[in-house]
């Protein structure tokens, strides 16, 4: 192959290339004006976690330690402990509850495994996706983070900028 055809080969590269960005330029540009327009987000959307209660308001976890061990990132440290007073008096609806829930958020990957892992429906995502802090810290989110953050869910009022569509 002589240099001739190189050249001639590299300039008719670069000259569609050139022909697919220029065909770009014409057509309508689409920009989310967020913060302004809330965020269009579909029910299956998987944000921040939240650790659900019961009926009766107990916490549903049992500290079985089954989400820890299928996050793959090991985003979630949990410390167990035993509660042997009445159902009333206890915070969970067992003996055993999760003393420390942590859940950070700097290796957690959003994949999934947690919730599907959890035999009592306890830990679930939500439609929280504003992560922004300005320092790494912060982005341990305890249990009683956790716990208040269930009302951002997809059956409560939407607290944060975002819409869940309707149409998925």
């Amino acid at each position: 192959m002589s240099i001739i055809t190189e050249v001639v080969d590299t300039v008719r590269a670069l000259a569609q290339g050139m022909a697919v960005t220029l065909s770009y330029i014409p057509k309508r540009k689409l920009t989310r004006e967020y913060p302004d327009v809330p965020v269009e987000l579909y029910p299956r959307f998987r944000g921040e976690h939240f650790l659900a209660r019961n009926e009766d308001g107990k916490e549903r976890c049992v500290a079985c330690f089954l989400c820890s061990a299928a996050c793959p990132a090991d985003a979630i440290y949990i410390e167990a402990t035993e509660d042997l007073r009445s159902y009333e008096e206890r915070p969970g609806i067992e003996n055993r509850f999760a003393q420390v829930y942590n859940i950070d958020y700097g290796r957690c990957i959003l994949c999934g495994y947690c919730v599907e892992a959890c035999p009592k429906d306890a830990i679930k995502h939500g439609h929280n996706f504003e992560f922004a802090v300005t320092n790494f810290a912060d982005l341990v989110k305890d249990k009683n983070y956790l716990l208040t953050n269930y009302g951002r869910h997809e059956g409560a009022k939407p607290e944060g900028n975002f819409v869940i569509r309707s149409d998925s």
